[in-house]
């Protein structure tokens, strides 16, 4: 499965990714060892743009194989929400902030508890609110499962986000900024809760590579 935004439009002028474009389309495609490559494209109404730098590949039944694309989605009248779309279209949707220009950054997709089911996680506002959200997907639908403020991966303007998953010795965790710049933080989803610690100064991106590299 390989995931890509199609379209790019000017129709939102938002910009929090520092320039004016975002896209309106976004192309699927599929390729497997007993069936020729083939590709669905979605096309979004003219009040939405896919407010973000690419898809995620997110395997929602944990077979081994990606078969879903977490982008953000926005609203031009109510802001982000963090969707999910596969072969049939889209399959969930968090529920949008509620106002234009409020976005959400996206850290990472995966069973982040080891509990067999696959949580979605994303810093809602990370520019005002600084608050990490979890969400589970189950039966077809995303469920909030927990927050913690103080958090962020995006400061206004970058083409990049500063976050991601990574699974060392002791399991997965979410790394992230605290919300002054100053200070990498593991955040740990576990009972439901969210448990954070300080991993080191946070001074450049090289930083948080290393910290996702368990070093």
């Amino acid at each position: 499965m390989q995931a890509d935004f199609i379209t790019p439009t000017t129709r939102y002028g938002h910009g929090v990714l520092g320039d004016a474009v975002e896209w309106s389309g976004l192309r699927i495609s599929f390729a497997g060892p007993r069936q020729p490559p083939w590709a669905i494209e979605i096309e979004l109404p003219a009040d939405h743009v896919f407010e973000d730098l690419q898809p995620r590949l997110v395997d929602l039944n944990l077979d081994g194989r990606p078969d879903a694309a977490m982008v953000v989605e926005t609203d031009m009248a109510l802001g982000a929400a963090l969707a999910l779309y596969g072969v049939q279209g889209k399959i969930a949707e968090t529920p949008h902030i509620g106002r234009a220009n409020r976005w959400l950054a996206p850290v990472a997709a995966g069973d982040l508890d080891g509990d067999g089911r696959v949580e979605l996680a994303y810093v809602d506002r990370p520019h005002l609110a600084k608050t990490l959200r979890i969400w589970r997907f189950e039966a077809g639908t995303l469920t909030p499962v927990a927050a913690q403020a103080g958090l962020t991966n995006h400061r206004i303007g970058d083409d990049f986000i500063t976050s991601g998953l990574r699974t060392c010795a002791d399991g997965p965790e979410l790394i992230l900024v605290d919300a002054g710049w100053n200070r990498l933080v593991a955040a740990r989803l576990a009972a439901g809760k969210i448990s954070r610690r300080d991993i080191g100064p946070f001074g450049a991106q090289s930083s948080l590579e290393a910290a996702l590299a368990c070093q």
